[in-house]
């Protein structure tokens, strides 16, 4: 199944500018207020309440004070939960969010009603300076277990064709960048330029500079019947790639996304969405700026299954 009826959300306790992360994730900007934390958690409540709202299931559990993580609001980068039963934990390029894998957010999911069977986990690849991170790095189309990954300092190449191998994905690798003080340079995580949904694809080909690569990727995707709707790397910087499809316990689907990336769509782009299911946005700026994450990071899909 391509959408979860289920997500994990992690509640910010000290969120803030992660100058570790920084380093390669260029939508970040540091702001000097005394209240981002505060902000930040007014932003993450009044989203879970809008899924919640909608019938989806939100999980939420609170981050710790130690150790200090502040990007732990982005859980879908250390886990993924399948539906037969694996829990797989990533390598993460920044240490500071090493300490984000907890496994009292497993035992959480436990309490929940949800059977893990097998934890299968990646973190030691770190050693070798190997790095996966999650469903940030990585799209998957469950339906058709394909695995999308745009190569970067958190999408090791060998180590992304190895998890496809294990899990039985065919891969999809190519490289997307983007335009910083006029130098094109790798985008961090593949989800901020494509989204995978049950019916169609929101992805920024315009990122992908090598012609025969952006050709692959499209001819892929045409392949799965699913329907192409292209964004601008002008939208993209406003998060319009990060983008997550879920559904409620009725089997509605919806698309969510933040503010910030609604307000950059085209009417076209919405209508086109909107043949396929709901779209539910939520203001989310302050995350989106010191975070330089967006709606999709925020959410960890749960496809574990019901004891």
């Amino acid at each position: 199944m391509q959408t979860a009826s289920t997500v994990l959300m992690v509640e910010p306790i000290a969120f803030g500018y992660n100058a570790q992360t920084a380093k390669n994730n260029y939508f970040q900007v540091e702001q000097k207020e005394a209240d981002i934390q505060q902000k930040a958690l007014e932003e993450f409540t009044n989203f879970a309440e809008k899924l919640r709202n909608k019938g989806i299931n939100v999980i939420t559990v609170k981050d710790t004070l130690e150790p200090h993580s502040p990007d732990s609001i982005f859980p879908n980068n250390w886990v993924s939960f399948h539906s037969d039963g694996t829990v797989v934990l990533y390598p993460m390029f920044a240490p500071n969010r090493r300490v984000e894998r907890r496994r009292d957010i497993l035992e959480t999911l436990k309490n929940e009603g949800f059977g893990i069977k097998e934890i299968d986990d990646f973190s030691h690849f770190e050693n070798e300076e190997k790095f996966l991170e999650g469903t940030g790095s990585m799209i998957f189309d469950h339906d058709h277990k394909i695995a999308y990954g745009s190569v970067s300092l958190r999408l090791d190449e060998e180590l992304f064709r190895k998890f496809c191998t294990e899990f039985g994905f065919t891969p999809v690798v190519f490289h997307s960048f983007q335009t910083v003080n006029e130098q094109r340079l790798p985008i961090y995580h593949t989800n901020v330029m494509m989204c995978v949904a049950n019916q169609f694809v929101v992805i920024c080909l315009e990122c992908i500079d090598d012609e025969l690569e952006r050709e692959k990727v499209q001819e892929v995707i045409k392949s799965t019947g699913k329907e192409i709707i292209e964004i601008t790397e002008e939208q993209l910087q406003q998060f319009a790639g990060n983008m997550l499809q879920v559904q409620n316990n009725n089997g509605e689907k919806f698309l969510i996304m933040s503010q910030t990336a609604y307000r950059s769509l085209t009417e076209e782009q919405i209508q086109k969405i909107g043949k396929y299911c709901e779209i539910i946005y939520s203001d989310l700026n302050t995350i989106e700026v010191n975070g330089g994450g967006s709606a999709r990071c925020m959410l960890a899909e749960v496809f574990l299954p019901k004891n």
